[in-house]
């Protein structure tokens, strides 16, 4: 990788550069740029959160391939999504805007190009908060279990959840300094939580699976015959786990010196928790006691059962309280970057009442209606899960599939644009290219195993929901885009005088 970006000469030099920066994109600047080049990438990194990711979708690892497929699949995944966060970091050091990947499309491609990206961008960050914050109920009701005997029944898992969205949108209406600090606090508690979690289950159980299974025992609980397709299957636990890490790009607005501590972050928030996530994962399997019992866990939670069989109630209730605070900061964190979303793309007229969407608090610089309507819409998609027990993974399937595939687009449309694209001071030399079509490629691959049947026979309760909530995405899209193609424009550079003005107007 190549920075051509010089030092500053004075402390205040990045944040002057980079509002006139914005300016030449075309948006005057309204949010307030308190976030340092640490908490830009602790959003990231509290986002893909893999005490919340690893955690919850560990059950599922189990079952589609095992213990062999999780380690190994965690490791080749990884050096995948690195390959799509630096290609997407390089367009990022170019276009550091809240809009992020449906701005850097809308600029490479046009404005269908940035409709779509946004649309699926949008879905994706508000499934998003669904999933994280529904897991860390579950994850609560399991504790409740342990400690008082609590019934983590769906409508009282709803209750929990109902309350976290809460505290994360009150959480955020502070400003951005406050999410700063807790993106910041979450990134030593993460890495922290996995070192006590790791060094606890391999001291205390008097007993440890081999290597040989941990690193080699595929287990097929599936239904499908073939073990090539549920190896790629069980590759999703990881791919699952690494979404998120656009936080960094919808808060450059927030960060000083944008175009190099954005990319930067993106980009070491997948390394860290790369190297991070499987620690936990091999310090997890090898602490598994009885993986039958631990697979129909009474908690619901799998890790959960291994905790408690290793450690005994005390231990694991322990270990969750730190796990359940890891999933509370990530939720937190993903609050913050799809409100940033919601605001941008209001900004630029594509949502339903976008007039107040777009509004900014001028007490706290913050975009107080989008942060509403985040957790709102997140609460709204969860509702499904009191009725159907394959709810939470229908949620999960619209975070995934919108999110993955608009991580891609951008890049394809910088390789597309070769020497027309302009790139920042942040940026990969030589490497841009084939970095990129391993990206592409990559996200292409995991795009169709998103959409496969992941049990047989495939039934309503266990059928995949990604291809409709994909459908969905995009015919919601193309409706609104002939309500609104009008209306919907990214400015041109410097804006105009019209734009500015309705931009300066929006904050109250």
């Amino acid at each position: 990788m190549s920075i051509s970006a010089s030092a500053p000469s004075t402390p205040e030099a990045p944040q002057k550069d980079e509002e006139q920066r914005l300016r030449e994109l075309g948006y005057q600047p309204v949010l307030a740029r308190r976030m340092g080049g640490f908490g830009n990438f602790a959003i990231s990194f509290s986002v893909i959160s893999i005490l919340s990711g690893c955690m919850t979708l560990y059950g599922f690892g189990m079952s589609t391939g095992g213990p062999s497929v999780m380690l190994w699949g965690w490791a080749g995944v990884g050096l995948f999504v690195l390959c799509v966060g630096m290609a997407l970091a390089e367009v990022t050091s170019a276009y550091p805007t809240s809009g992020a990947l449906y701005y850097m499309a809308d600029r490479l491609g046009g404005r269908k190009w940035g409709w779509y990206t946004g649309w699926l961008n949008l879905l994706g960050l508000l499934g998003a908060i669904a999933g994280i914050d529904y897991g860390a109920a579950l994850f609560t009701g399991a504790l409740f279990h342990l400690q008082w005997g609590f019934d983590p029944t769906p409508g009282s898992t709803m209750v929990i959840f109902l309350c976290i969205l809460l505290l994360h949108a009150v959480l955020n209406l502070f400003g951005v300094r406050l999410v700063s600090v807790l993106n910041s606090i979450s990134v030593w508690w993460h890495l922290g939580g996995v070192a006590v979690i790791v060094t606890v289950l391999a001291i205390v159980p008097s007993h440890h699976q081999s290597p040989s299974f941990v690193f080699t025992e595929f287990v097929n609980d599936t239904g499908w015959e073939n073990p090539l397709y549920v190896a790629a299957i069980g590759l999703l636990l990881a791919q699952y786990t690494f979404c998120g890490y656009d936080a960094s790009a919808h808060l450059s607005e927030e960060t000083s010196n944008a175009s190099v501590t954005a990319a930067r972050g993106i980009v070491r928030a997948i390394w860290v928790s790369w190297v991070a996530g499987f620690v936990l994962l091999a310090g997890l399997t090898f602490a598994i006691q009885d993986y039958a019992g631990t697979r129909n866990s009474a908690t619901g939670v799998p890790p959960a059962q291994i905790l408690i069989d290793a450690l005994g109630t005390a231990g694991a209730t322990a270990m969750l309280l730190i796990v359940i605070a890891a999933q509370l900061f990530c939720g937190n964190a993903e609050v913050a970057a799809a409100s940033r979303m919601v605001f941008a793309f209001s900004r630029d007229n594509a949502l339903p009442g976008s007039a107040l969407w777009r509004k900014v608090s001028s007490r706290t610089q913050t975009p107080v209606p989008a942060v509403w309507l985040s957790v709102c819409v997140a609460a709204l998609l969860a509702v499904p899960s009191l009725y159907s027990t394959t709810a939470y993974g229908a949620v999960t399937a619209i975070n995934v599939i919108g999110i993955t595939p608009a991580y891609a687009i951008p890049i394809y449309l910088k390789l597309r644009a070769g020497d027309r694209f302009e790139r920042g001071p942040w940026h990969l030399g030589r490497w841009s290219k084939p970095i990129g079509w391993i990206a592409v490629v990559w996200v292409a691959i995991v795009s169709v195993l998103f959409l496969l049947p992941q049990s047989s026979p495939v039934t309503v309760d266990s059928m995949n929901y990604a291809s409709i909530a994909l459908v969905a995405v995009l015919v919601l899209a193309t409706v609104w885009w002939f309500v609104a193609r009008r209306s919907y424009s990214t400015p041109a550079a410097y804006g105009n005088a019209r734009e500015q003005a309705e931009i300066a107007e929006s904050i109250v």
